[in-house]
C-alpha cells in the first residue's frame, strides 16, 4: 500500500472512500466532499481516496487531487476488493473514527455528522446509514429494492441480526473497536461490511442507525447476481465460523461489549442453528442407529426403539440446549427437560407409527429393513424436534420471561433531553 501524503495526528475523521476504475465521477465526487467537510465539519479530518488496482486513469486522477485539495490522501493498493481497500486503510489509519463512502455519493451528506457524532461521544462503536427506516428518504429501482430488502430480510431470519441495512455505503466505526475486529473479518468485496456488522453485535457492540437520503446510480458497476451469490456464501460461513468458535465473540463481549441489563441472548441465529443442529443430530441418528441394532437382537422392536429413542434423546436435548440454543446454567433447566420430554414423545410417535406401518405391509421384514425405515422416520423426527425446540422449548426471553415481540411496559414518563452541539465560532477547526 502507498500513499501521496503522511498521515497527519491528531485527527479526528478520517472519510475513506474506496475506487475502483472511476475516472468519469472521481474528481467532481471528491471536490464535493471535501467542499462539504470544509464548511460543515469542525473536527478535524482528511480525505483517504483508497484505489484498489484500478486500471484506467483513477490512480492519476486521486494523486492530482491528492496534491491540489488540503487534508486530502490517496492511497493506491495492488489487489482489487472494497473490503480489502477497507481494512489496509482502516487498520494504519490515525484517526478517532474512520469512515465510509461509497464514490458516487448516492448517500447526502447531510446524514455525516448525525452519523459520526455519537462514535466521537463515546455513545457508540459502529454506525450505519440505512435506507429502510421510516424516516428515509430513497429513490431507487424496484429490482434493487426487492433485493435489498431481502437480503436484509434473511440476515435477520438465517443470523438473527438486529441492524437493519447492511449494504447501505455509508459507515463509520470508532478506530478501537476496529482494530479488535478487523483481524477476524475475512471478506476482502462486498459482503465485507455484513461480516463487520454480524461481528460487532455478536460482539455486544453498539451500533447506531442514521435513517438517510439515498438516490440510486444508475451508472453503477455492482454485478448483482454475483454480489448476492457472494453474500450467501458469506453469510454460509460466518454462522460456520461463528458455530465452531473461529471468532473470539465471548472475548470481545467481555473485553468492550456493552453489557446489558438482561442476560445477554448469545444464541446464534437461524442459520447457525441448522449447522449445529444438523451435525447433532447427524451424530444422534449414527448412535441411535448403533443402538437400536446392539438391543434389537436382546428385546422386541418396540421396546429396542423406545430404548434407543430415549437415550439419544437425552444427549441430543443436552448437546441442543448447550451448543444450539446458547442455554448455559440452570435457569429453566427443569421446564426445559420436562418440554423436552412432550417433544421426545411426537418424535417416539413418528418413528413408532412408521414401524407398526412397516410390519403392517411386511410382516417379516429383517433388522436392517427395520433401520432403514426408522433411520428415514428419525430424520422426520428431527426436524420436528428442531422446531419444536426453537419455537417452543428454547423460544427467547428476556429476564421476565418475555417473548421478543412481548415489549415491557412503557414508563409513565420520560425526561426530556438536549443534544448540544457546539458553534462553528467555538469548535476547534482543523
Amino acid at each position: 500500500m502507498t500513499e501521496t501524503t503522511p498521515p497527519e495526528t491528531p485527527l479526528d475523521l478520517d472519510v475513506v472512500v474506496p475506487v475502483y476504475n472511476e475516472q468519469e465521477t472521481l474528481e467532481t465526487s471528491v471536490r464535493q466532499l471535501h467542499a462539504y467537510l470544509s464548511g460543515a465539519m469542525p473536527e478535524s479530518w482528511r480525505i483517504t481516496i483508497a484505489d484498489n488496482a484500478s486500471t484506467d486513469e483513477t490512480p492519476r486522477i486521486a494523486d492530482r487531487l491528492a496534491a491540489e485539495l488540503p487534508g486530502t490522501v490517496a492511497v493506491h493498493l495492488p489487489e482489487k476488493g472494497r473490503g480489502r481497500a477497507l481494512k489496509a486503510v482502516w487498520s494504519a489509519s490515525p484517526a478517532r473514527v474512520l469512515v465510509y463512502l461509497d464514490e458516487d455519493l448516492s448517500t447526502g451528506l447531510e446524514a455525516l455528522r448525525p452519523l459520526v457524532a455519537p462514535l466521537l461521544s463515546g455513545h457508540s462503536d459502529l454506525a450505519i446509514g440505512t435506507r429502510l427506516a421510516a424516516g428515509s428518504r430513497v429513490v431507487r429501482g424496484g429490482k434493487r429494492e426487492f433485493i435489498s430488502r431481502s437480503y436484509n430480510l434473511l440476515l435477520r431470519t438465517l443470523m438473527d441480526a438486529r441492524f437493519s441495512d447492511a449494504q447501505c455505503g455509508f459507515k463509520a466505526i470508532r478506530s478501537d473497536v476496529a482494530r479488535r475486529l478487523l483481524p477476524y473479518v475475512q471478506d476482502t468485496g462486498w459482503f465485507f461490511d455484513t461480516e463487520l456488522l454480524v461481528l460487532a453485535e455478536r460482539s455486544g457492540l453498539r451500533i447506531h442507525e442514521v435513517p438517510v437520503d439515498w438516490v440510486d446510480d444508475p451508472q453503477s458497476s455492482v454485478d448483482i447476481v454475483a454480489t448476492a451469490v457472494a453474500d450467501l456464501k458469506g453469510m454460509l460461513r460466518v454462522s460456520r465460523d461463528l458455530a465452531r468458535g473461529r471468532v473470539p465473540v465471548d472475548e470481545l463481549y467481555a473485553e468492550f461489549g456493552r453489557h446489558p441489563l438482561a442476560e445477554r441472548d448469545a444464541r446464534p441465529g437461524l442459520l447457525g442453528q441448522l449447522l449445529s443442529f444438523g451435525v447433532i443430530g447427524a451424530l444422534s441418528t449414527i448412535a441411535y442407529a448403533l443402538l437400536y441394532l446392539g438391543l434389537a437382537h436382546t428385546m422386541p422392536a418396540q421396546a429396542a426403539n423406545f430404548t434407543a429413542l430415549l437415550v439419544t434423546a437425552v444427549a441430543n436435548t443436552a448437546a441442543n440446549r448447550r451448543f444450539t440454543f446458547a442455554v448455559r446454567g440452570r435457569r429453566r433447566a427443569a421446564t426445559h427437560h420436562a418440554q423436552a420430554l412432550l417433544v421426545f414423545g411426537i418424535a417416539w410417535a413418528i418413528t413408532s407409527g412408521s414401524l407398526v406401518g412397516l410390519h403392517a405391509l411386511a410382516p417379516h421384514a429383517s433388522v436392517f429393513t427395520d433401520v432403514g425405515v426408522l433411520t428415514i422416520a428419525n430424520v422426520v423426527a428431527t426436524l420436528v424436534r428442531f422446531l419444536l425446540l426453537r419455537g417452543w422449548v428454547f423460544r427467547r426471553t428476556d429476564a421476565a420471561g418475555r417473548r421478543p415481540s412481548e415489549a415491557p411496559p412503557a414508563p409513565a414518563s420520560v425526561a426530556p433531553t438536549t443534544l448540544r452541539i457546539p458553534s462553528p465560532e467555538k469548535a476547534s477547526r482543523r
